[in-house]
C-alpha cells in the first residue's frame, strides 16, 4: 500500500506557492488514492491533471500498483482544513458541535482558533434578532456550505 504521508508530501511540494491548497489525502487498502485540493477561486481541472500527472510521475507502477483520483472536495463534504474556512467565509453554513446540535448561519471572522457564525435567534415570542456565536474549531464537529438555489 503506498504511503499516505508520502503522497501529501508530493502534494505539497507542487502546489507550494501556487495559492493552492491541500484538504484530504486517502488511501485505501486496494491502493485507491484520492486527493482532495482546492483555491480560494475554485480549483480547475487543469490544476487537478497537473497535481495528478506530478504524483504518477514520481510513483513507480512496477513497484506498486495503485489508482489515483484528484479532484475539489466538492460541496457535499463537510470542511477539512481551516483555508476551506476562509473560502468560504461570507456564505450561509450548518455547523454541527460535538454534542450533535446543528446551527446554521453566515461564517464570519475565521482565525487560527475559530470563526464567527452570525444567525439568527428568536426572542420574545417572534421577534428575531441577528447574533453572532464564536467557536473554537476543537467545539466543532463539521461544517459545510448549505446550498441556495435561487
Amino acid at each position: 500500500m503506498t504511503d499516505k504521508e508520502h503522497i501529501k508530501g508530493l502534494v505539497e511540494e507542487f502546489i507550494k506557492g501556487t495559492g493552492l491548497f491541500l484538504v484530504a489525502v486517502k488511501v485505501s487498502s486496494a491502493n485507491r488514492i484520492t486527493v482532495l485540493a482546492d483555491k480560494n477561486e475554485g480549483i480547475t481541472i487543469e490544476e487537478c491533471v497537473a497535481i495528478h500527472r506530478h504524483i504518477e510521475n514520481n510513483l513507480d507502477r512496477e513497484k506498486e500498483d495503485f489508482e489515483l483520483q484528484v479532484s475539489s472536495p466538492g460541496l457535499d463534504l463537510p470542511f477539512g482544513v481551516i483555508e476551506q474556512y476562509i473560502k468560504n467565509q461570507g456564505r450561509k453554513v450548518e455547523v454541527v458541535e460535538n454534542d450533535g446540535s446543528k446551527i446554521a448561519g453566515i461564517l464570519k471572522n475565521v482565525t487560527t482558533g475559530g470563526f464567527e457564525l452570525e444567525t439568527e435567534v428568536k426572542v420574545k415570542g417572534k421577534a428575531k434578532e441577528v447574533k453572532d456565536i464564536s467557536f473554537n474549531f476543537d467545539q466543532v464537529k463539521t461544517t459545510r456550505v448549505i446550498l441556495i438555489i435561487k
